[in-house]
């Protein structure tokens, strides 16, 4: 019984006390729940497909988010550890539990043997390069088409379950972990990792943090490998739910569209990109039931982006938090904003008399 009061203590102290933790809890109680109020397999299949492109949008966060290596092309990731996937499952026989960690680790392997020499560049040069690897890989896959399937891409791959109640659960597991996984990759005040303080200095004065001493070269590579192989994760999974692998993996927009979701939710933030995807991704497929739809969805699309951008430049998920919360200014920590005093240290806060 103590060990219960203890629980739940902590939980009353850093979950419920902090308004942005509590959206996050019942954020994903209500993915686990999901499946026990509806079975309907559309509506599943918008959420597994959200939960996918969120890994993507996450991976491609850590890299130009936090890092501040800004990629045009992180759709390569994703095609490789796609096609991957499904050829070592064709010709291998591999099971999904073999074949999406294998070939989101060959996605890191290509990645960085064409990467290493792109490191060199920073900025828009960096992402002009890392923008061609799509290109270049997708006309390789039309120039030997008997083995990449050509335009048709690879089908009849295994599903990740013969069940879709059990794909749900396998694909919002994988997410969970990810997620978690990148977020204390890049977490500043992280006890155990110093990378997250390390990449946001990178991101912040790449010249400053190389003469303090860190080699910004290992851990940009880290970073790569890192962002590159979770991309591979988000990649084997699409590849196994709708047991296809094409060439729409490669496509630049697919690429553009996990930075409109990060910026959309907030950059640098790893929930940021979860809550662009989790809007937008259903938005844009609800809007195709309809006929006018279907017409306007990319034009509705593009002025959601413009209002955010206009409105919330730093994101929905940063203006809304900023709402709900206020950072103590002697201790940081973070209260709800009807808070007068710091529930840590009492100090006033802003707005406290």
């Amino acid at each position: 019984m103590s060990y219960l009061r203890l629980l739940w203590g902590w939980i009353r102290q850093e979950i419920f006390a902090v308004p942005g933790r509590v959206i996050a809890a019942v954020f994903f109680i209500l993915l686990f729940i999901t499946p026990l109020i509806t079975s309907e397999p559309y509506y599943l299949r918008i959420i597994i497909m959200a939960c996918i492109f969120s890994i993507f949008a996450i991976s491609w966060d850590v890299l130009s988010g936090v890092a501040g290596q800004l990629s045009l092309g992180h759709g390569l990731f994703f095609g490789v550890a796609a096609y991957a996937a499904a050829l070592l499952n064709l010709h291998l026989h591999m099971p999904p539990w073999a074949t999406i960690p294998l070939g989101s680790v060959i996605a890191v392997c290509f990645g960085l043997i064409v990467g290493i020499p792109a490191l060199r560049l920073r900025g828009m040069y960096l992402g002009l390069v890392t923008l061609t690897f799509p290109i270049i890989l997708t006309g390789l896959l039309f120039v030997f088409p008997d083995f990449t399937g050509g335009e048709m891409g690879i089908s009849g791959i295994a599903r990740l379950s013969k069940s879709n109640i059990s794909s749900y659960y396998i694909v919002l597991v994988v997410f969970c972990v990810s997620a978690f996984i990148m977020y204390k990759f890049v977490d500043p005040a992280s006890k155990f990792l110093r990378t997250g303080v390390i990449l946001h200095a990178l991101r912040e004065d790449e010249i400053a943090a190389r003469g303090a001493g860190i080699n910004t070269t290992q851990y940009k590579l880290i970073a790569f490998a890192v962002s590159g192989f979770f991309a591979g994760v988000a990649g084997g999974l699409y590849a196994h739910y709708i047991k296809l692998a094409g060439p729409s993996t490669l496509e630049l927009f697919f690429s553009f569209n996990a930075i409109l979701w990060a910026m959309f939710g907030s950059i640098a933030t790893i929930y940021g990109p979860v809550v662009g995807v989790f809007i937008l991704y259903p938005l844009m497929e609800i809007l195709s039931l309809f006929s006018w739809g279907e017409q306007t969805r990319f034009l509705i699309f593009a002025l959601v982006l413009i209002f955010t951008l206009l409105f919330m430049p730093e994101g929905i998920s940063t203006w809304i938090l900023d709402k709900l919360e206020v950072k103590c200014p002697r201790c940081k920590l973070v209260n709800v904003f009807t808070r007068k005093k710091c529930r840590a240290c009492r100090a006033l806060l802003s707005g406290g008399k």
